[in-house]
């Protein structure tokens, strides 16, 4: 199998923090029956919709209520933690899971002290285009007809980029930066970081991480542009996963980045990468449809600054007046997910995979009913198994 899942353990509206992770639990065992490759788990602080705040402890409960899906992070935020306390976590995890567990690891928190750095300092400069020509083909499958002005690059639509410089003032992105570190505690160099991982694990480094030396962890780079962290991942010779599903405007720029700077390592001879979308499956297009209604307002909220809101009913988003304002918050998310019949959203991920290379898949799906998300797992599976 060539999809993977990636889990935010939501917490939907009406619903308890408790009731999320033991949804995220069931799922997992599900998925493993489905043939899913992989089930991991995001990290996300100050949301009130998002129950995975400590990965490790949760990749931890998935692995014990599992038997051979891998299970991993997608992904720690190294910014947040030493390299030392999260090859320490995970090495301990493998012990009791050997051979099962990725390390997925993302720059987030100092991606978030940038963007902090640049609103303090002024208007950001404007995102860079995707890279890749534009070129006639068919629509992409799955997105709603109203499109924004983007382009669509051999049936995949890849839409502007998004201007992050209003989350980017967000008071709560400053005041995140001081409660997920220690007063005065600087983040070191995303690859110095990433060095000293690999040198934990390989047993190289200075001071022995124990447990956590000789692990046999897959460690992965995870990166939404074809920045550092894709630079990184080819350089040591890392597999990468790249975000559909949160950047799809610069997805092109970073597998096509990774692979530039791909080099040979001891984990890879040759470059491996997988790519998120979001994706809602239901026996007809209207059902999709309606569960995945939720899903606007839900994006809404992260991209106001404000953390997830607990995820909304389709009732819930039926009653809400949305403004032009609103729309141009999540036009390229809504755009760029995945929702219909199983083989629509089959074909709709076939044209992703195929446009960027991806050997793999991370696929993310929240509805307000538990039993609605496993549902749409197993369609999708049945599908992407058939021609």
């Amino acid at each position: 199998m060539t999809l993977s899942i990636l889990d935010l353990a939501p917490v939907v509206s009406g619903g308890t923090v408790a009731r999320a992770l033991r949804d995220t639990i069931d799922l997992a065992r599900r998925a493993e029956g489905f043939g899913y490759r992989r089930y991991w788990l995001a990290e996300h602080h100050f949301a009130p919709g998002v129950a995975s705040s400590a990965p490790a402890v949760l990749i931890a409960l998935v692995a014990a209520a599992t038997s051979t899906i891998r299970v991993g992070s997608g992904a720690v935020q190294l910014g947040h933690q030493t390299p030392l306390s999260v090859v320490e976590q995970f090495g301990l995890i493998d012990a009791l899971h050997p051979g099962r567990i990725d390390l997925g690891i993302g720059r987030s928190g100092q991606r978030r002290a940038e963007l902090a750095a640049e609103a303090s300092a002024g208007p950001p400069r404007a995102a860079e285009p995707a890279a890749g020509p534009p070129r006639a083909a068919e629509p992409a499958a799955g997105p709603p007809p109203e499109s924004p002005v983007g382009e669509v690059v051999d049936g995949l639509l890849i839409p502007p980029p998004f201007d992050y410089s209003r989350l980017a003032q967000h008071p709560h992105l400053a005041h995140a930066a001081t409660l997920l570190q220690q007063p005065g505690a600087r983040t070191p160099d995303f690859a110095d970081q990433i060095d000293d991982v690999l040198a934990f694990l390989a047993g190289t480094h200075e001071v022995r991480a124990v447990p956590g030396e000789g692990a046999d962890l897959e460690v992965w780079i995870l990166g939404s542009s074809g920045g550092q962290s894709a630079q990184v991942a080819g350089e040591r010779g890392l597999p990468f996963a790249a975000n559909y599903h949160v950047s799809p405007s610069s997805v092109l720029e970073a597998v096509t980045a990774y692979r530039e700077a791909f080099k040979p390592s001891a984990a890879l001879a040759e470059p491996y990468v997988m790519v998120s979308a979001d994706a809602v499956v239901a026996e007809d297009e209207a059902r999709a449809r309606e569960l995945a209604k939720g899903y606007d307002l839900w994006v809404r909220s992260i991209r106001t600054g404000a953390g997830a809101i607990p995820y909304p009913s389709a009732a819930e988003a039926d009653a809400h007046v949305w403004t032009d304002e609103d729309r141009a918050l999540v036009q390229d998310r809504l755009d760029t997910r995945f929702v219909g019949t199983p083989g629509q959203v089959a074909d709709g991920l076939r044209v992703l995979r195929r446009v960027t290379g991806a050997d793999e898949l991370l696929v993310t799906t929240i509805t307000h009913d538990h039993e609605d998300r496993v549902r749409s797992y197993e369609l999708l599976a049945d599908a992407w198994d058939r021609p």
